[in-house]
């Protein structure tokens, strides 16, 4: 197993390994561009190039960051606001019609609760943390809160409302309001009619 098969299987992995490092690279390279590209044919081309997949009419408004993009997948009429993060480092995978409002966060990788199983020693003799990743999954028509941090392993089903400045460390089910610290149902949404 190469070390990318070892991350994308939540597996322990070595950071350093130079295929790693090299998508890193490319995403620091591409994020860049795509903060900065005024010309809207280039940008959107970047954007294609960059992440897994992209639907139609992805809009990211304002500063974006991660740290490859390569597993990122946007759906249709995906709108991603300011100051908002995707640590990929497992695979990001939003639905159609998904809103994430400013400064909210998706975070993949863990370390371990005990502490004494945060950092591994190499051959050489040489220190390394180790991190283990998980999936996060969005579903159709949610609207995700500014400020919230959304954690590794989490699936958020379709017709979902996030309140700005949650915490979600659970699976979310379809239709519903969650908040708080950690998320956790506020209130049941109908049903949308297929669209």
């Amino acid at each position: 197993m190469t070390e990318h098969e070892k991350l994308l299987a939540g597996q322990e992995y070595d950071y350093r390994d130079s295929e790693l490092q090299q998508m890193i690279a490319r995403g620091k390279k591409m994020i860049q561009e795509i903060n900065t590209q005024t010309d809207d044919k280039q940008r959107s081309e970047t954007m294609q190039s960059l992440f897994k997949h992209v639907g139609t009419n992805l809009t990211i408004n304002g500063q974006f960051g991660a740290i490859y993009g390569s597993h990122i997948s946007f759906g249709d009429d995906d709108f991603i606001n300011g100051n908002c993060y995707f640590q990929d480092s497992n695979l990001i995978t939003l639905g159609d019609r998904v809103i994430v409002a400013p400064d909210t966060k998706f975070y993949c990788g863990e370390h371990s609760i005990d502490a004494s199983h945060r950092f591994g020693v190499r051959e050489d003799g040489s220190h390394y943390l180790i991190t283990h990743t998980e999936p996060i999954s969005i579903g159709n028509d949610v609207w995700v809160g500014g400020n919230v941090t959304i954690i590794g392993g989490v699936h958020i089903g379709n017709n979902v409302i996030v309140g700005a400045g949650a915490v979600v460390v659970n699976d979310i089910p379809d239709n519903c309001i969650v908040g708080g610290v950690p998320a956790k149902v506020i209130k049941n949404l109908p049903s949308l009619k297929n669209k």
